[in-house]
C-alpha cells in the first residue's frame, strides 16, 4: 500500500493539498519552495528573486490554495503575469494544486473571447491569473469584483516592467483592499520594481535564489520527440550500447508502471521511490551496483545521494520541472572523466519546457529521431556477430567439429554451414516444405504472406494509403511491403512472412482513411 505525504518536506499543509501534490509527483519543497511556503503562509509579504523554472509557482500557488475558503465562491486571490501563456499555465498548476479543495482558478487573457471570461466570473472563481491589460480591460466593464482578495501575486515584475504595464499594475493595484497579502516575483530587481515594492508592500521578506550552471561538459545530450515514450524507450535500449543506467520518473507510481513494464519485456530493471522501506532500497542499489539488473528507475527526490561512477546513460522519461532538476540528473553520468549520455523523451506539447531548460542551463539538447525497424535488425546483426566471436575466442566447441565434417563431406560450402547453423540456433528449425507458417498457401512469392483487406477503391484506397498504414502501426520499412492488388471493395496485400502476424495483430480492427479494416490470410489463387 502507498504511504500518504504527511507533510511536505518540514511545511505542515492540509490532507486535501498534500493530496493534490502526491497525484502531481511532488516529494520535497524545491529550494524556493521551502523558504516562501512558511513565509506565505504566517502572512509575511515576501520578494522572491527567482528564474523561471525554479519552481516558484508552486511556490507562491501552494500557500495560495492552502489559505482559501473553498466555500466562499469570491476572487481571494489575483496572480499578474506578463503573458497569456504564463497565465494559462499558471492557472493550470493552481487549478491541479486545488483540486480536492474544489478551488477553481480562472485564466484572463487578450485573444481569448471576453464574453466566455464574464461568464466565468459569473458563475464564481477562488482565484484569477491575468495579463494586466485584460485585466484592466474587466475591471472598468465592472465584471471582476477585487474587493475580497487577500493575496496578490505579482510574477515576474521585471517582464512586466520591461513591457510597459508597470502603470497598468498600479492602476490594478489601487482596486485591492489595503490589508492584503502581496507576494513580488522576479529575477532581476531593477530601481521601478524597487520602488513599486516599497510603495505596496508591507516588511517584505527576501528570498533570492541563484541558478546553477551546467557543467558537464563529457556528456551527450539528446532529446526524442514521441507520443508513444514506452515504445521509444525500448528501441532505444535495444539499439544504444549500454552500460549502467538510471530512468528517471516524475512520480512513484510511474516508477512501480515503468519498471514492470520494463520486467514484462525481458529488460533487468529495479524501481527506487520514497515508498520503499530502508532494506528494499538498499537491495536494489546492492543489485544495481553488483550489475544484477542493468537499468535503475528513480524519482528525483529517491535518487539524491546516489554515487556510482560508472552510470553511462541517464534518461529522462519523465520531462525535468526545472533546469536545476535537469542538471542534477545528468551528472550523475559521465563522472571521473568518462563519457556519459543524457537522453531526454518528450511529448510534442513538452517542446516549451525543453526549450526553457535549456535557456536557463546554458546547454544544447540535440534532437534525434528514434531507431527505426532496419537500425534494430542492424544492431541484433552486430550483437550475434559479437557473440559469435566471443564463443570462437573460449575455443570451448571441440564436440561440434564432427558433425560440421561430416556435413562439410556432403559437398556444402564453409560458409553457407555456419550461416545455417547460426539461423538453427537463434530461430529454431522449420521446415518450409510442411507450411508451418501458420498461414497455409496465400498465394504470396517466396517469403511473403499475402493478406486480404475488406477495403478498396469504393473507400478511395490508393496503394501509398496501405504502405502508411501497415509502416506507421506495424513499424516496419515501407519498402518491405509487396504486390498491393486494390480492388473495388477489397485489397491483396504481400508482406514478409516473418512479420506477417505482427502486420495482422495491428491492423486488424485498425483504421485506414477512417475506415475500419478486417484482415486475414488470403486463400490461394
Amino acid at each position: 500500500m502507498k504511504q500518504e505525504l504527511k507533510n511536505f518536506g518540514e511545511i505542515e499543509l492540509s490532507r486535501k493539498v498534500l493530496q493534490a501534490l502526491r497525484e502531481m509527483g511532488f516529494e520535497e519543497p524545491s529550494p524556493i519552495q521551502a523558504q516562501t511556503i512558511p513565509l506565505t503562509l504566517e502572512g509575511h509579504d515576501v520578494i522572491g528573486q527567482a528564474q523561471t523554472g525554479t519552481g516558484k509557482t508552486a511556490a507562491f500557488g501552494i500557500p495560495t490554495v492552502e489559505k482559501m475558503a473553498e466555500k466562499f465562491h469570491k476572487v481571494q486571490a489575483l496572480i499578474l503575469t506578463p503573458t497569456r501563456e504564463l497565465a494559462i499555465q499558471t492557472a493550470e498548476e493552481l487549478n491541479k494544486i486545488g483540486k480536492f479543495k474544489r478551488v477553481r482558478t480562472l485564466p484572463i487573457y487578450g485573444g481569448q473571447a471576453i464574453d466566455r471570461q464574464i461568464r466565468s466570473l459569473k458563475r464564481g472563481v477562488h482565484a484569477v491569473v491575468g495579463t494586466p491589460g485584460r485585466l484592466l480591460d474587466h475591471l472598468n466593464r465592472g465584471t471582476l469584483d477585487l474587493t475580497n482578495v487577500q493575496t496578490l501575486v505579482l510574477d515576474e515584475a521585471d517582464e512586466m516592467l520591461d513591457m510597459g504595464f508597470i502603470d497598468d499594475i498600479e492602476n490594478i493595484i489601487r482596486q485591492i483592499p489595503d490589508g492584503r497579502q502581496t507576494l513580488l516575483f522576479s529575477a532581476t530587481m531593477p530601481a521601478p520594481i524597487e520602488k513599486l515594492s516599497r510603495r505596496y508592500m508591507q516588511h517584505p521578506q527576501r528570498i533570492t535564489i541563484t541558478k546553477e550552471n551546467l557543467t558537464v561538459p563529457l556528456i551527450d545530450q539528446l532529446y526524442y520527440e514521441t507520443r508513444e515514450k514506452f515504445e521509444g524507450l525500448c528501441r532505444v535500449l535495444d539499439v544504444e550500447e549500454t552500460g549502467k543506467l538510471i530512468i528517471f520518473c516524475r512520480t512513484k507510481r510511474a516508477v512501480d508502471d515503468l519498471t514492470a513494464s520494463l520486467d514484462a519485456r525481458g529488460y533487468s530493471a529495479g524501481g527506487l521511490h520514497g515508498d520503499l522501506s530502508q532494506i528494499q532500497r538498499d537491495r536494489v542499489m546492492k543489485r544495481f551496483r553488483e550489475g544484477r539488473i542493468d537499468i535503475l528507475i528513480a524519482t528525483d527526490v529517491a535518487a539524491r545521494g546516489i554515487d556510482i561512477d560508472d552510470i553511462t546513460h541517464v534518461i529522462n522519461y519523465d520531462i525535468p520541472q526545472d533546469h536545476e532538476s535537469y542538471v542534477h540528473r545528468i551528472g550523475r553520468t559521465g563522472r571521473a572523466g568518462r563519457k556519459g549520455v543524457a537522453m531526454t523523451f518528450i511529448e510534442p506539447k513538452e517542446y516549451r519546457q525543453l526549450r526553457l531548460i535549456m535557456k536557463l542551463a546554458h546547454t544544447k539538447i540535440q534532437r534525434k529521431e528514434l531507431p527505426t525497424a532496419s537500425d534494430m535488425l542492424e544492431r541484433q546483426k552486430d550483437l550475434v556477430q559479437e557473440r559469435l566471436i566471443k564463443t570462437l575466442q573460449q575455443n570451448h566447441y571441440d564436440d561440434y567439429h564432427e558433425i560440421i565434417s561430416d556435413v562439410a563431406a556432403e559437398g556444402f560450402d564453409m560458409v553457407d554451414i555456419a550461416a545455417a547453423a547460426l539461423k538453427l540456433s537463434l530461430e529454431g528449425f522449420k521446415d518450409e516444405k510442411s507450411d508451418n507458417n501458420g498461414f497455409g498457401d496465400t498465394g504470396g512469392a517466396p517469403g511473403m504472406v499475402r493478406l486480404f483487406l475488406n477495403i478498396g477503391r469504393s473507400q478511395k484506397i490508393r496503394p501509398a494509403d496501405i504502405v502508411r498504414a501497415i509502416a506507421d502501426e506495424a513499424d516496419i520499412p515501407g519498402a518491405t511491403i509487396g504486390v498491393i492488388n486494390i480492388y473495388d471493395k477489397f485489397t491483396f496485400v504481400e508482406v514478409p512472412e516473418d512479420v506477417a502476424e505482427r502486420v495482422m495483430n495491428t491492423m486488424h480492427r485498425n483504421t485506414v482513411k477512417g475506415y475500419k479494416v478486417n484482415v486475414e490470410p488470403a486463400r490461394k489463387r
